[in-house]
């Protein structure tokens, strides 16, 4: 629940910063600020780890976060939402193959048709961004649930990623992050998102996954869809339409009906 609430607030509010710094910009202010976090907190550099895996958990955080942002720049924060759990339901679906979990992956996939036919004319770039965000979430979920399966600490391998991280994400938001140096209150509100955005959740998705099964993990996440709805209603005045809220009723309920 902790990661449900701080996954979407945390961007609801850096959708705010998207008039002052370009989405890149404020992709690269969370990910360097969580980095900074954890190497305070954590020094991940002084425990032996799994270098392959961190790395390309690290190269999936700043893809995902970057087109994360380049979507909720264009779209409706619930309607990202929903879409990203296309992925999450068929991770969850591939550990129980059932008539019962056939059925959750095609209400989720009938709810993102809604979805995309209710707001591809207006915004198919966005749509693009989103539907790599939900596949780079997926790719996200297997990876965080393998370092919190492994031996040691799995917070210590999500701190050595978002270093990774940082570095991966550089080339593609350092221009776009520059005017925020200069600029103390924005500066604050790009450290504030990368806390509530990449340590709390993840902090929380690292705790959680070692506790539970990547398919369990998945159904729990149910919760995101509709928590983004709500933020984005509240913080961001993103009313959905009653086609929206079908979509994501259907993606909500997919990930619902799945039985592990």
């Amino acid at each position: 629940m902790g990661s449900a609430v701080f996954h979407y607030l945390g961007p609801a509010f850096a959708v705010l910063l998207f008039t002052r710094l370009a989405p890149a910009g404020v992709a690269g202010l969370r990910i360097w600020t969580a980095a900074l976090v954890f190497a305070l907190w954590r020094r991940p550099w002084r425990r032996p780890m799994d270098l392959r895996t961190l790395a390309l958990w690290g190269l999936v955080l700043a893809l995902m976060n970057s087109c994360f942002y380049e979507a909720v720049a264009r779209l409706p924060l619930g309607t990202v939402a929903a879409i990203e759990f296309v992925p999450v339901i068929a991770l969850a679906a591939a550990g129980a193959r059932t008539v019962r979990n056939v059925v959750a992956l095609v209400a989720a996939v009938a709810g993102v048709y809604v979805l995309t036919d209710v707001r591809l004319e207006g915004a198919p770039l966005g749509f693009v961004f989103a539907f790599a965000n939900a596949a780079l979430f997926g790719l996200y979920i297997v990876l965080a649930h393998r370092v919190a399966s492994a031996p040691g600490d799995g917070l210590d391998g999500l701190a050595a990623a978002m270093l990774i991280a940082a570095v991966f994400v550089a080339p593609l938001s350092a221009w776009a992050a520059a005017p925020a140096l200069t600029h103390p209150a924005l500066l604050g509100a790009g450290i504030g998102v990368g806390i509530s955005s990449s340590v709390i959740p993840y902090v929380c998705d690292q705790l959680a996954m070692a506790r539970m099964a990547r398919a369990t993990y998945a159904l729990l996440v149910s919760l995101l869809p509709a928590t983004a709805t709500v933020i984005g209603a509240v913080v961001l005045g993103q009313l959905p339409m009653p086609a929206e809220v079908a979509g994501i009723g259907l993606v909500v309920a997919g990930t619902a009906l799945h039985r592990s």
